[in-house]
């Protein structure tokens, strides 16, 4: 999984490893020449021996003089590469596939926008886009400043509460990506990851035609008696399954939460075990999370777990 700013895959990132790589060459340079021009003065005062001149000399003056105008070039220079890499950071096609991430403390949810409402689709924690085509991420907030940032496609970017942010990604490469909330946001903003999927766009459609279905129907008896504990507990007070007749959006959509890496941002392998423990106590894994403790049997914990994770 992808997570360096500096190992890009995306026309972006590269602008703007480009970009430190420029302010940062020539930082040292100019860093090495002061250091050597300080020796060498230290070096010939010490062997010369002599007290420093009332005046200073012809050639300092024009040493000094010739040194202010090469910082003048350098920074100009500098906020020259800066600005081209700016509109090349803004330079993004108008038909980008459009998608909106709201961020929550402390958790991604993830809505693919489209003119037709019922290809409309939201998921959470997971991002996936097609290699080669470009997204516009429309970013916001539900509480406070968080920060999107995957460094490997792009740069970070505030989430700010009542205002609507933008950032373009592009994917030159199919592969899985990390991405982090870069904003100190409250207790558990280590554990707010997202994870990105970079896919070939046939096999991107594929997943999201497979995305704007309905939950599957369960296949076995143990399965079917966990839907019947979902639609009991009081899970279905914050989540949504898409065909069992609950629309509650206060936490992340579960309809194919089996298709997702890690659950609990990040936070969690999604494996059976990991989701009966955050089931069961997630303050105990993420305290300060707003998902309170599920208090229902062994059997019924085991029997929801296996339904949730047959939901891909």
């Amino acid at each position: 999984m992808n997570h360096a700013a500096l190992e890009t895959s995306g026309p972006f990132a590269h602008e703007i490893a480009t970009l430190f790589w420029i302010f940062a060459g020539v930082a040292a340079v100019v860093y090495a020449i002061v250091i050597a021009a300080l020796a060498f003065s230290l070096w010939r005062r010490k062997r010369a021996d002599v007290p420093p001149p009332d005046v200073v000399p012809r050639n300092a003056l024009r040493a000094i003089g010739g040194s202010l105008a090469l910082t003048g070039i350098i920074l100009v220079g500098l906020a020259l590469a800066d600005f081209f890499g700016n509109r090349a950071l803004t330079n993004v096609p108008p038909e980008a596939l459009r998608i909106r991430v709201t961020a929550h403390q402390w958790w991604w949810e993830i809505e693919y926008l489209d003119a037709i409402a019922q290809d409309r689709i939201t998921t959470a924690n997971h991002l996936a886009i097609p290699v080669g085509r470009p997204v516009m991420l429309e970013l916001r907030s539900g509480d406070v400043i968080h920060s999107f940032w995957v460094p490997s496609l792009n740069g970070k970017k505030d989430l700010l509460p009542g205002y609507t942010t933008q950032l373009a990604l592009i994917a030159a490469r199919a592969g899985a990506y990390r991405g982090e909330c870069a904003e100190f946001c409250g207790y558990q903003h280590a554990h707010m990851s997202i994870d990105l999927t970079a896919e070939e766009p046939a096999q991107f459609d594929r997943w999201l035609a497979a995305q704007r279905a309905s939950a599957s129907e369960p296949t076995d008896d143990l399965q079917r008696r966990g839907r019947d504990v979902y639609r009991g507990s009081t899970c279905r007070a914050c989540h949504t399954i898409q065909g069992t007749m609950t629309a509650a959006r206060l936490g992340p959509d579960l309809t194919h939460l089996a298709s997702r890496p890690r659950i609990a941002a990040g936070a969690l392998p999604n494996d059976a075990a990991s989701l009966a423990a955050w089931i069961a106590d997630p303050q105990a894994i993420k305290p300060g999370t707003k998902m309170p403790a599920t208090r229902m049997s062994a059997d019924d914990l085991a029997a929801l777990t296996a339904y949730l994770g047959s939901l891909r």
